[in-house]
C-alpha cells in the first residue's frame, strides 16, 4: 500500500482567504501545488506575498500563471481607467469584481490538476463576508464541479475530480480563527485591492474593510500594515 499523500491544487493569492485555505490544505494531508496568477492586477505586491505564502507551508511546487485580464477590463482591479472605490455597503455587485476570474483560474488549476494526476482543487471563495461576486457562490461551485467532471479525461475514466472549499460558509472572524489555530501568521498575508508595492494595505477598499471586521470579531489583533 502507497504512503503517498493525495495531491491537491490550492489556488493561492497571498490574501487572508486563500492563505487560510492552503493552511486547511495542509493540515488536512494533502501535498499541496500551489497556483497563483499574473493576470494583469494593478496590485502586484501579492504575488511577492503568494510566493512567500507558499514557501512558509512548504508547498511542493509554486506556479505564477501569467495571464492578461487587463486586456479585457472591465474591473477597477485590472483596468487603469477605473479607480479602485471606498468601501461602501450596497447589494450591487461592486465594479471590483472581475469578470469570469474565478472560472478562468480553476480552469487552469483544473489543467493542471490533470497533468498532476491530482483529483481535489482547493479555492478560498467566501459566501458570507464578501463582496458579493457572482462566482463565489456555492450554486456556481456545484455547477462549475459538474462541468469538470464532463469535461476532464480524469472525469470520464472516473477519478472525480473534487473543488474543495473550506471557508465558503464562515464568516471572517471564523476563518481568521481557523487559520490562527493552524499557525497561520496574517501579517504574512496580503488582502488589499491597492496595496503599494510594499505590500501596505490603503485600509479603505472592501477588502480592507471585511479584513478589519473580521479581525475585530474574532477579537485578535490585526497585523495588517497600513499605508501612512
Amino acid at each position: 500500500m502507497s504512503d503517498a499523500k493525495p495531491k491537491a491544487v490550492v489556488l493561492l493569492s497571498g490574501g487572508l482567504d486563500s492563505t487560510t485555505t492552503l493552511a486547511i490544505a495542509k493540515s488536512q494531508g494533502f501535498e499541496c501545488f500551489a497556483l497563483s496568477f499574473d493576470y494583469g492586477q494593478k496590485q502586484k505586491s501579492e504575488l511577492v506575498t503568494a510566493a512567500n505564502v507558499a514557501k512558509i507551508f512548504n508547498a511542493t511546487e509554486h506556479r505564477i500563471m501569467k495571464i492578461s485580464l487587463s486586456d479585457i477590463g472591465g474591473s477597477a482591479l485590472t483596468d487603469d481607467n477605473i479607480d479602485v472605490p471606498d468601501f461602501k455597503e450596497s447589494d450591487e455587485i461592486p465594479i471590483t469584481y472581475v469578470p469570469a476570474r474565478n472560472t478562468i483560474f480553476l480552469s487552469y488549476a483544473l489543467a493542471w490538476s490533470e497533468v498532476l494526476d491530482c483529483q481535489h482543487i482547493f479555492i478560498g471563495v467566501n459566501a458570507l463576508d464578501y463582496s458579493g461576486y457572482p462566482d463565489c457562490r456555492q450554486e456556481y461551485i456545484d455547477a462549475f464541479s459538474v462541468m469538470a467532471n464532463l469535461a476532464t479525461k480524469q472525469g470520464v475514466e472516473g477519478q472525480k475530480i473534487n473543488i474543495q472549499t473550506p471557508l465558503i460558509n464562515l464568516s471572517k472572524a471564523q476563518i481568521i480563527q481557523q487559520g490562527v489555530a493552524l499557525g497561520v501568521d496574517y501579517a504574512n498575508t496580503t488582502t488589499c485591492y491597492q496595496a503599494n508595492e510594499n505590500g501596505e494595505a490603503c485600509g479603505v477598499c472592501d477588502a480592507c474593510e471585511y479584513r478589519k471586521i473580521g479581525f475585530f470579531e474574532a477579537k485578535i489583533k490585526d497585523p495588517t500594515r497600513y499605508q501612512a
